[in-house]
């Protein structure tokens, strides 16, 4: 018996148990797999906690004719006789755990200050808040503006690193390259330290374009400014006259 599936609310099913049957604490204790004080303390009504009863026959879990069997020989252990089907969240918000939900102003900053690619639709489906916070931090018009720092949702644990990652992965995506600029490439996987570097070097790479483009024109305009002035007819100071052959 020590195998046998338990109830899908221990407590509470002991709690109908102890006030609707005449089976021993014993036998309800080793049904709902709870120990035999916390039983004594129910019928006694000295439990700290206090449960309201679900039947397990209502359930399916037990039959009135197992309570008789039990009922009858003190000794019988009952049988469940359908295992309880876990309930389990398919849809909705991302549940977050209570102690944490006060952390999740500091993990939207982060991913607003270091993703900004990210879609509002993302970030609330990676941290599980709503538009209007979102909006609220990225505005500073958010009610705890002063005390929001921005920290990595991973570490705070509001997310996992492989859903950042797929997150970040995602946005890149969605990012059109101006034109006349190369996309920067970052390897999959790779740390931030990484991606920095690759942004660094993109940024230098872009300067130096730069840099090279405003030389050109600059010279470009001297030739034409010359060319203008000798079509003119106009003759260049003597200290600029090439030597005499």
């Amino acid at each position: 018996m020590a195998d046998q599936v338990k109830p899908l609310m221990p407590h509470a099913t002991a709690t109908w148990l102890v006030d609707n049957t005449a089976l021993g604490f014993e036998q309800i204790a080793e049904f709902c797999g709870i120990h035999i004080l916390e039983v004594q303390a129910m019928a006694d009504d000295l439990a700290s906690s206090k449960y309201t009863g679900r039947d397990p026959v209502h359930a399916g879990e037990l039959t009135l004719a197992e309570i008789a069997r039990g009922q009858a020989d003190p000794a019988y252990s009952l049988k469940m006789q359908k295992a309880p089907v876990a309930v389990s969240r398919t849809k909705g918000a991302r549940y977050t755990p209570v102690s944490r939900r006060q952390d999740k102003p500091d993990g939207i900053s982060w991913i607003l200050r270091n993703h900004p690619e990210f879609s509002d639709a993302q970030i609330s489906k990676l941290i599980g808040t709503t538009r209007n916070t979102i909006n609220a931090i990225r505005d500073r018009t958010h009610w705890n503006i002063q005390n929001i720092q921005a920290k990595d949702p991973v570490t705070l644990g509001l997310c996992s690193q492989r859903e950042l990652d797929a997150a970040v992965a995602k946005a890149a995506k969605n990012i059109v390259p101006v034109e006349g600029e190369e996309p920067v490439v970052v390897a999959e996987g790779a740390s931030d330290r990484e991606k920095l570097i690759e942004e660094l070097r993109a940024e230098r790479t872009a300067n130096v374009k730069a840099a090279s483009d405003a030389a050109q024109e600059a010279e470009a305009a001297a030739w034409l400014e010359a060319k203008r002035a000798a079509e003119a007819g106009e003759t260049p100071p003597e200290n600029d006259l090439p030597p005499a052959a």
